[in-house]
């Protein structure tokens, strides 16, 4: 197998450098908050700011993506967001920042990030061709990951503590770096388009190749379900897990080091994922990765052994960026070009979407019938997904591929 080459790695430390920006502001800015209120309802809303551009802005973004040079579209939403958290640097030096002016950089950061991250996981069959994508994207997801979970955090810690500037200016210089290293990306990555249509035209024309396409149609379920069920377990986990009185009794710094094991995990299934699709075959890979990964769901509902529930999470975190790797790959190559864009974003609402979807179900249910009953809820839909792999097979697949007259090495 021949090398990823020069652009993709230089595409790669874009990335990763963007990823590490994200991580670090999406920690620091709740931190800097609370300088200026002690509302939780404030503080929190700055997390769904963060995420409200994927509902309202997934599909335009797409569309726009599809119409414009993919790599001049990642440097301008860069640009974009160190613009915003630079102007919002300059009013708190000069005394005019607020709670306000943080939310106006949650929602223009998010907004540029659905163009940024649409366009990178759309431009990465054009630097390395459809033959080595899953390896590709192993690299991308492992060095996204270290970046945004592991890396990001605890940075932002640090930097929230030495002060207001340091924690804002800190993104500021990455996505700064990362523009840089997207500057040396040569060539141009822009689809070359039949004709002009309208931008709404754009958007139903990848919404329907999405809803006709079987397998495509079946992984945004699964992935919307799965993510629905994770995203009302861990939005309360933090009460099964934290103080004396939990059913887990961690303290605060415990529980950041369980919630890093899924970042491990994934991590590792990363790193893991070409060789595991390579000796399992794609359809064996998925169904054993869909299965661990329901594991850190599953869990809670048997046991509140922190050691039991770390391994559960690891394991569930390698299994689901396994999957995530052999599913958009499979989604690069079967996606013609000229629609990977609104493809990539049209997946992305759904199970975007569905995490906050489930975040609200899951704090009703442990309202009204108890935390357990919520693990029980979700742990069951989180395995039953694993039934839309049930009319998938290898030649399925294959048929899919040569469909966009693609053939498997």
């Amino acid at each position: 197998m021949t090398g990823l080459g020069s652009t993709y790695w230089r595409l790669w430390t874009a990335a990763g450098l963007s990823s590490l920006a994200d991580g670090v502001l999406k920690v620091a800015l709740p931190l800097v908050a609370v300088g200026y209120t002690r509302s939780p309802a404030l503080i929190a809303g700055l997390a769904f700011a963060f995420s409200l551009p994927w509902l309202l802005f997934a599909l335009p973004a797409g569309a726009l993506v599809d119409r414009l040079d993919r790599r001049r579209a990642m440097l301008t939403a860069n640009l974009v967001r160190g613009g915003l958290l630079a102007a919002v640097t300059l009013l708190t030096v000069f005394g005019g920042g607020s709670i306000w002016a943080l939310y106006v950089v949650a929602v223009g950061v998010g907004c540029a990030e659905t163009i940024y991250d649409t366009a990178a996981q759309s431009i990465v069959p054009q630097v390395v061709g459809r033959a080595q994508l899953a390896r590709a994207n192993g690299r991308m997801f492992a060095a996204e990951q270290t970046a945004n979970e592991f890396a990001g955090p605890p940075l932002a810690g640090v930097l929230a503590a030495a002060g207001v500037v340091a924690a804002l200016v800190t993104p500021v210089a990455l996505w700064a770096v990362a523009v840089a290293a997207l500057l040396l990306v040569r060539g141009t990555y822009r689809i070359e388009r039949p004709a002009r249509t309208p931008l709404r035209a754009d958007i139903a024309e990848g919404l329907r190749f999405l809803l006709r396409h079987r397998v495509l149609r079946t992984f945004s379920i699964m992935v919307g379900t799965f993510n629905f069920a994770t995203g009302a377990t861990f939005a309360v986990l933090v009460l099964y897990a934290v103080g004396p009185g939990s059913a887990m009794g961690l303290s605060a710094p415990a529980f950041g080091l369980l919630m890093a094991t899924t970042a491990a995990g994934g991590l590792v299934g990363a790193l893991v994922a070409e060789p595991v699709e390579r000796a399992l075959g794609r359809v064996r890979a998925l169904w054993v990765s869909w299965l661990t990964g329901g594991l850190p769901v599953g869990v809670l509902v048997v046991t509140a052994n922190p050691y039991v529930v770390g391994a559960a999470f690891f394991t569930g975190g390698a299994g689901i960026l396994v999957s995530n790797v052999v599913m958009v790959s499979l989604r690069q190559r079967v996606t013609p070009d000229r629609l990977l864009g609104r493809l990539n974003s049209s997946h992305r609402l759904v199970a975007w979407g569905t995490k906050s979807l489930g975040a609200l179900a899951g704090g009703t249910i442990a309202q009204t019938a108890g935390l357990h009953t919520v693990f029980v809820v979700m742990g069951v839909l989180a395995f039953a997904v694993v039934a839309g792999l049930l009319g998938i097979t290898e030649d399925t697949l294959a048929e899919s591929e040569v469909a966009q007259g693609i053939t498997r090495a």
